[in-house]
């Protein structure tokens, strides 16, 4: 029951505040349920997936998918999360795996941070007047290697390189990236699968409260003041990643 709870929950997250999936997901696994790390990190990509796939085709529907900027994204994403994920299959049987709380601590602060940057901030970063497309398929290797890594970053990171790198709006930066965070997460999910490092039956019960959380959230969404409950969730991330890293660095890098 604990486990639908919290798909529920993440899911109506997602919808009221669009944080990523991966980012939270991981989190409240190790902390509530005690999930290792190695299984929580494959278990939320697999879970981002799921939730993704809610939501992709209503942004497609709504037509903010630029498909030119996201077949770039994608020529530097899909190997990138491909390698990224065999990384993560060497790391988690042969260690360290501190490593995975490193990682996932960095890409927590990182996408905290810039949520919180964005609160205070919202237009602080200057829009190109052309597309620079060649740039996005290089910038999208290392996300989506570190996507495949600690199951977090696609939506912060992507989000990042389509406002720096790209003049779409704001409604297509959001659908872009998260249809490119959709194809990661499938291609990820696959190759942590065929290495056995997720939990099936808790994999289930995510995604049947994940489906109920997203349908709700997504009813409640416009009468939320969601800019409000962001700027919370990104302080108590922000927390979360630090303690994330302190753990690693205090037991050391076994």
């Amino acid at each position: 029951m604990l486990q639908l709870l919290i798909g529920f929950s993440i899911a109506v997250v997602i919808a009221l505040t669009g944080v990523g999936a991966g980012v939270v997901t991981a989190p409240l696994l190790i902390l509530f349920l005690h999930v290792p790390v190695e299984i929580a990190v494959s278990t939320a990509l697999a879970y981002a997936a799921v939730v993704k796939l809610i939501v992709v085709p209503v942004q497609m529907w709504r037509k903010q998918v630029s498909y030119r900027i996201l077949l770039w994204m994608l020529l530097g994403g899909i190997p990138g999360v491909i390698l990224g994920s065999l990384f993560f299959r060497h790391v988690a049987l042969h260690g360290p795996k501190a490593l995975l709380y490193v990682v996932l601590g960095a890409i927590i602060i990182f996408s905290s941070g810039w949520q919180l940057f964005r609160h205070f901030r919202p237009d602080a970063i200057i829009r190109p007047m052309a597309d620079r497309p060649k740039w996005i398929g290089l910038i999208t290797f290392p996300i989506a290697a570190e996507v495949g890594f600690s199951s977090s970053g696609a939506g912060a990171l992507g989000t990042v390189a389509l406002l720096g790198l790209t003049s779409l709006t704001t409604a297509q930066v959001v659908g872009t990236d998260l249809t490119f965070g959709l194809a990661l997460s499938v291609v990820g999910t696959g190759v942590h699968m065929i290495g056995g490092t997720y939990d099936a039956a808790l994999l289930w019960k995510l995604g049947i409260g994940g489906v109920f959380g997203a349908i709700a959230g997504s009813g409640i969404a416009p009468r939320i003041p969601n800019r409000q409950l962001r700027f919370a969730l990104s302080l108590w991330l922000l927390v979360i990643g630090f303690q994330f890293v302190y753990q690693a660095a205090h037991f050391g890098m076994k």
